[in-house]
């Protein structure tokens, strides 16, 4: 497994729980507004406050922490293109631990896998913008149907889930997320999360974005009656 390092202790990254979250290298896709562009371009090492650890000491880490931490989130980059994946999450089962699962939805035949061998307790899956303007929100092409496919098996896994999009003004509009709400409607649980420019993928984002804004609240309103929850963060 390819690990980028792990941040020891969060009380965000998996709803709920006392938990460990793990970075992943590399991605599948090249969203301008991506926050971890070293991840995605597979350079290693993120941000402060994380640890560059091999596999092998991450499980020592975590043999330590059993009865301490609840769980573990594994992001990225994209967790899913790593080839060890399925060994990796079982190894942490094994310990007991709770695992959540970061995924952009490319990989529906992965998710699938996981649910089918009951490796995964909670699932959170980014929907970067409306079917119509999936491969231009997210700089490559884009099989939209393995993207449907991922939000269906996830919404129908059994397990606690949650789907979100980072919401770009001048990226994103209103109307993509009247279209957002049609598509994956009677979600459980729909996030609106708010863009921070601070370090992204592609810093010419910025000239698109300046002085452009998008009322998430509106949005909210507008969009809520399609899911049992939906929130701001």
């Amino acid at each position: 497994m390819i690990l980028a390092g792990f941040q020891k202790l969060t009380l965000i990254d998996y709803p709920g729980k006392i938990a460990t979250t793990v970075f992943t290298v590399g991605c599948n896709f090249r969203c301008p507004f991506c926050h971890n562009p070293e991840l995605v371009l597979g350079a290693g090492q993120i941000a402060s406050g994380t640890e560059n650890k091999t596999e092998q000491e991450f499980f020592a880490f975590l043999k330590k922490r059993i009865g301490k931490l609840e769980g573990i989130c594994i992001t990225g980059g994209e967790p899913t293109l790593q080839p060890d994946l399925t060994e990796f999450i079982g190894k942490i089962k094994a310990l007991g631990f709770l695992v959540k699962l970061d995924t952009n939805g490319a990989r529906p035949d992965i998710l699938k896998k996981l649910f089918n061998l009951k490796l995964l307790d909670f699932v959170a899956m980014d929907i970067k913008n409306q079917l119509g303007r999936y491969s231009e929100t997210v700089g490559v092409r884009v099989d939209t149907e393995r993207i449907k496919l991922s939000v269906k098996l996830i919404m129908n896994a059994g397990i606690p889930y949650e789907l979100r999009t980072t919401v770009v003004p001048g990226v994103h509009c209103e109307e993509d997320f009247l279209e957002i709400a049609q598509w994956i409607r009677g979600a459980r649980a729909y996030w609106l999360q708010k863009y921070e420019e601070t370090k992204i993928l592609d810093p010419k984002l910025k000239n698109k974005t300046k002085n452009k804004k998008i009322d998430l609240e509106k949005i909210k309103e507008k969009i809520s009656a399609n899911f049992e929850e939906i929130n701001i963060r």
